[in-house]
């Protein structure tokens, strides 16, 4: 990770019935290129809304958003080129995927994009390798398993070779072996370099995976800050009704120290010290 600003977006504002009922209310914040963000929130709290207003599939009421800099701007041009940039793995695979074979589905985004049939094959093989989705590539997409439909979704994203992916609920609805394994791509993309929004209501995830946590409640975000300072804010977790992790959990029943451990193994270190 580096400091440069990936993403940017000042006091912004979405209503989907063009009142005063907003779905984002004043929404200021900045990302780092390489970050891990994990949004947290109840259901309902804007979490969505801004991940589509990112990708320029909402254009925000009132505000502006900066994609490396750049204001964004809602012209046909402008637009497919920040999806290009910007891709959304939604919580639904079914609403991302439509084409008849898992192939065609992953080449579609590269060939609109202009890439030649050369080009495009290159790039898809690339990515069903790295995905290590091979076995199911000459499938018919609704012959896929949820948890396979999940990584040509994450697939098709991918091969666009975007500077931002987001992740809309990437675990929702997947069994344990197929959260794993999005999980591990998931950790892939960020040791690439990749700059990675995910929203989540996995709280132990969240802690050990990310960077930093943005808290969305009633459209507003009410905090951004390392997942430490997140979850030791006792009153910041009473309003957004979110438990602690089971590591500080645990961490707070045998020490009053301020040195939380950040994953299972340091906190498996600190006993064993503790004990000797």
């Amino acid at each position: 990770m580096n400091e440069n600003i990936i993403l940017k977006c000042e006091n912004l504002y979405y209503s989907y019935d063009d009142n005063d009922n907003y779905a984002l209310k004043d929404v200021s914040l900045s990302i780092k290129q390489g970050q891990k963000i994990a949004l947290m929130g109840a259901n309902g709290s804007g979490k969505s809304t801004f991940f589509l207003c990112c990708a320029g599939i909402l254009k925000p009421c009132k505000g502006n958003l900066f994609f490396n800099n750049q204001k964004i701007k809602y012209d046909k041009k402008s637009l497919l080129n920040l999806r290009s940039k910007i891709g959304i793995v939604f919580q639904e695979p079914d609403n991302q995927l439509f084409c008849a074979s898992v192939y065609e589905e992953i080449s579609f985004g590269v060939l609109n994009l202009g890439f030649s049939e050369e080009q495009t094959r290159l790039k898809v093989d690339n990515i069903i390798k790295a995905l290590n989705i091979q076995s199911f590539c000459d499938k018919p997409t609704h012959a896929l398993s949820g948890g396979q439909k999940k990584q040509v979704a994450i697939a098709d994203i991918l091969v666009m070779s975007p500077e931002i992916i987001i992740f809309d609920e990437p675990a929702a609805a997947l069994d344990p072996k197929h959260i794993k394994i999005v999980h591990e791509i998931i950790n892939k993309l960020t040791q690439s370099g990749l700059t990675v929004i995910m929203s989540t209501h996995d709280v132990d995830y969240a802690y050990e995976w990310a960077d930093e946590i943005i808290l969305f409640d009633n459209g507003e975000v009410i905090m951004q800050a390392k997942p430490i300072d997140i979850f030791t804010n006792n009153d910041i977790l009473d309003k957004t009704n979110l438990e602690k992790p089971i590591i500080i959990k645990l961490f707070e029943s045998i020490s009053d120290e301020n040195n939380y451990p950040k994953d299972l193994k340091e906190l498996q270190a600190y006993i064993k010290a503790r004990l000797k």
